[in-house]
């Protein structure tokens, strides 16, 4: 029984860090998903310093600074200026909770790798994955956001055939759709 449930923690376990792969977005991961729990692995060597983006930017990219495309969208200078200044604001909170994601994700390494796993440690520590996680999608959604209030209908709606939204839309069902 108990080896069961540490094959299960041991998914949730590969799937949370799975999970922050994908929502780096193309060119942001640096290493390929980690190997299932069971198997041991070797020291990872440190990644080189990057800079850290906020989702939004690495989704679509600065759009707000391409010519051809804030002509297409008729994004004016001022708008422009006001959107720099709320990436620039929100743009050192959303580092510190990255961050914290990463911490609790490190945290859970050793955890994990235990010749005795402790479940009710690694069952907390999951929650507090999940909690950093949570924090950084509100704190990108907050930017995004506020970016939106800055356009107007139009505009946002052809962003938004330009360059689908990186934050989920609901289904017909009025669900989010299954990544």
């Amino acid at each position: 029984m108990q080896l069961r449930n540490i094959s299960k923690m041991a998914g949730i376990a590969v799937l949370l860090a799975g999970s922050t792969v994908l929502a780096q977005g193309p060119g942001d991961a640096e290493q390929p998903p980690p190997a299932p729990a069971a198997a041991p692995m070797p020291p990872a060597a440190p990644l080189p310093p990057q800079p850290a983006r906020p989702p939004m930017e690495r989704a679509m990219g600065r759009w707000w600074n391409n010519p051809e495309l804030a002509e297409r969208l008729s994004v004016t200078a001022e708008q422009k200026q006001k959107i720099d200044d709320i990436v620039f604001k929100h743009k050192l909170n959303l580092i510190d909770l990255h961050a914290a994601l990463q911490k609790a994700e490190t945290i859970m390494e050793p955890l994990m790798a235990a010749d005795q796993p402790d479940e009710a440690k690694i069952l907390a520590q999951i929650d507090r994955i999940a909690q950093a996680r949570a924090e950084l999608e509100k704190a990108n959604a907050r930017m995004l956001l506020a970016i939106r209030q800055v356009l107007t209908p139009e505009q946002w709606k052809k962003l938004q055939e330009e360059h689908p939204s990186p934050l989920p839309r609901p289904a017909a069902s009025g669900r989010p759709p299954r990544r």
